[in-house]
Formats: C-alpha cells, sequence, structure tokens
C-alpha cells in the first residue's frame, strides 16, 4: 500500500489512468480515438464555416445549430491533451489546478450543449406552432442574448461545483480513474467529508442537464400537438421533418449521458476498461455525430457543405 500523504491543494499531482488492463496496446487504442478527434473538429468546423460564410443560412435555426458546434469544438478540446497524452506518450501527470481547469470546461460545454439543445427545441417550437412570428421572435438580438444566457448560466453554476474542491484535504491515493479529470473521481480521493460537494455538483447537474430534459421532452410534447393538429397529411409530414435532426442531437447527447451514469452505478462489477472507454467515448459520441446528423439531415447544412467541399477542390 502507498504511503498516506496529507497534502495541500497547490501541491498534488494527479496521475490520470489510460484503459486499465489494457496499457499494452495505447497505440492501438488511440487510432480509433484519433479518427473521433479528426472527425469532430473537422465536422464541427466545417459546419460552423459554411454557417458564417453562405448567408443563406443566416437564420435563427442555424444560428442555434453554429452554437451546438462551438460547444462540441469546445468538448473534444477539453479532453484531447490528456487523452491522446496518455495513449501517446503515458504522460499521466496534471496538477490539481490544471485539473479543475480541465474539469470545469468539460462540465461547462456538457451543460452548454444541454441549454443549446433546449433553445433549439424552443427553435422548433415557435417555427411550427407560430411560424409567422417566428422571425419577429427569434431576432438576431434575442438569440445573441440567449447564447449569453447559456454561458452565464453555466458558469454561475458550475463555479462553485468546481471551487469546492479546493477546501478539500487529499490524503489518499492521487491516481484518477479516468484519462480526463472527472468530478466524482477528485472527490473520492479525499479523506474529509464531501458530504458539500456532493449536494453542490448533484444540484448543478439537475438545475442544468436535468430540468433542461424536462423542458425539451415538453417541448415535443406542445410541439406533436401541435402538428396533429394540422389538416393535411403532407403539412403534418412536412413539419415533423424539421425536427429530426434535432431529435437526433437530443439522442446522441442524453443516450450516452444515461448509460455512464448507469454503468457507474449498477455496474460495479464490470471490468475496469469498460467504465474507462464508456467514459471516454461519451464524451466524443456528440461532437462526432451531431456533424454527421445535421449534414445528412438537413438539405440547406448538406448542400452548404458540399458547395464548400467543391470549391476547395476546384482551387486545389
Amino acid at each position: 500500500m502507498s504511503p498516506i500523504q496529507n497534502t495541500t491543494s497547490s501541491s498534488i499531482i494527479f496521475l490520470l489512468t489510460g484503459v486499465p488492463g489494457l496499457e499494452a496496446f495505447h497505440t492501438w487504442i488511440s487510432i480509433p480515438f484519433c479518427f473521433l478527434y479528426a472527425t469532430a473538429l473537422s465536422g464541427n468546423s466545417l459546419i460552423l464555416f459554411a454557417i458564417i460564410t453562405q448567408p443563406s443560412l443566416h437564420e435563427p435555426m442555424y444560428y442555434f445549430l453554429s452554437m451546438l458546434s462551438t460547444t462540441d469544438l469546445g468538448l473534444s478540446v477539453s479532453t484531447l491533451a490528456t487523452m491522446l497524452g496518455i495513449f501517446w506518450f503515458n504522460a499521466r501527470e496534471i496538477s490539481f489546478n490544471a485539473c479543475l481547469s480541465q474539469m470545469f470546461f468539460i462540465k461547462l460545454f456538457t451543460v452548454m450543449e444541454s441549454s443549446v439543445l433546449l433553445a433549439m427545441a424552443f427553435d422548433r417550437f415557435v417555427a411550427i406552432s407560430n411560424p409567422l412570428r417566428y422571425a419577429i421572435i427569434l431576432t438576431d438580438s434575442r438569440i445573441s442574448q440567449i447564447g449569453v444566457t447559456i454561458v452565464i448560466r453555466g458558469t454561475l453554476v458550475l463555479t462553485p461545483m468546481v471551487a469546492l474542491l479546493k477546501r478539500l484535504s487529499y490524503c489518499r491515493s492521487h491516481v484518477l480513474h479516468h484519462s480526463y479529470c472527472f468530478h466524482p473521481d477528485v472527490m473520492k480521493l479525499s479523506c474529509t467529508d464531501t458530504r458539500i460537494n456532493n449536494a453542490v455538483g448533484l444540484t448543478a447537474m439537475i438545475s442544468t442537464v436535468g430540468v433542461d430534459s424536462i423542458l425539451i421532452l415538453l417541448s415535443y410534447v406542445l410541439i406533436i400537438r401541435t402538428v396533429l393538429s394540422i389538416a393535411s397529411p403532407a403539412e403534418r409530414k412536412k413539419s415533423f421533418s424539421t425536427c429530426v435532426s434535432h431529435i437526433g442531437a437530443v439522442a446522441v447527447f442524453y443516450i450516452p449521458l444515461i448509460s455512464l451514469s448507469f454503468v457507474h452505478r449498477f455496474g460495479k462489477r464490470a471490468p475496469p476498461y469498460v467504465h474507462t472507454m464508456i467514459a471516454n467515448t461519451y464524451l466524443l459520441i456528440p461532437p462526432v455525430m451531431n456533424p454527421i446528423i445535421y449534414s445528412v439531415k438537413t438539405k440547406q447544412i448538406r448542400k452548404a457543405v458540399i458547395k464548400i467541399l467543391s470549391s476547395a477542390g476546384r482551387k486545389n
């Protein structure tokens, strides 16, 4: 057993973990993760570039999509350095303050993604239930205010959760069980009472991701009710088809999140590498899948992306 250390937070060095039991295969394991990161970064950058440069996409729906791509880029970049550093160079050390910073940004972009998905649900509700006032309700200034509110909300809710970790003493092993700093992981290493931290962390997630999921569900209940009130079957199909991409984005965000929660709570007998792989992929699935979903299911995005790629091909 390693000697017990009671150290101040400023001097702590945590050790991140790759895939337990498969350390010899880290180089090979890094290949699919490199592919996922490349897909996420290039896909979201392309969507963002298309929305910025194509005047036909300067509409509320696509402004919200640009917010989603921005949060996906932030989420990918937040874990890129530590995850690939472990797989390629076995660079496991991370200082306490760097760990808190990474944790904050991972949580912030996760909460922001949830908030953006809620804003997109509201956008679809307004577009379907009140199309004549759509442009009046969702003006450019209002969309900007929504974007700023999303950032401020996440920052205010998450700052206490992360800052409270500084009050804890860490006298146990400094080995974390993931390839990035995960809030429950850090708390488990403390030898002081973490009940306040647990309560604040749970409150933060319920008041953001939890509330957002309920409001998204409520939005779709109202959307379905509105769509069913439309007399023409063709118009009903057309109205609901505008929601398909958003439903896909909601699914790829919440299903991995719920799966991770279930594995941590009920999968205690599962091999350690199962927890690690699910935790790693849960942060990468939304950034990888969202650009694919919107490019395949949204004709305007698909046309804009093809136009940009064709233009780049001609220049080469």
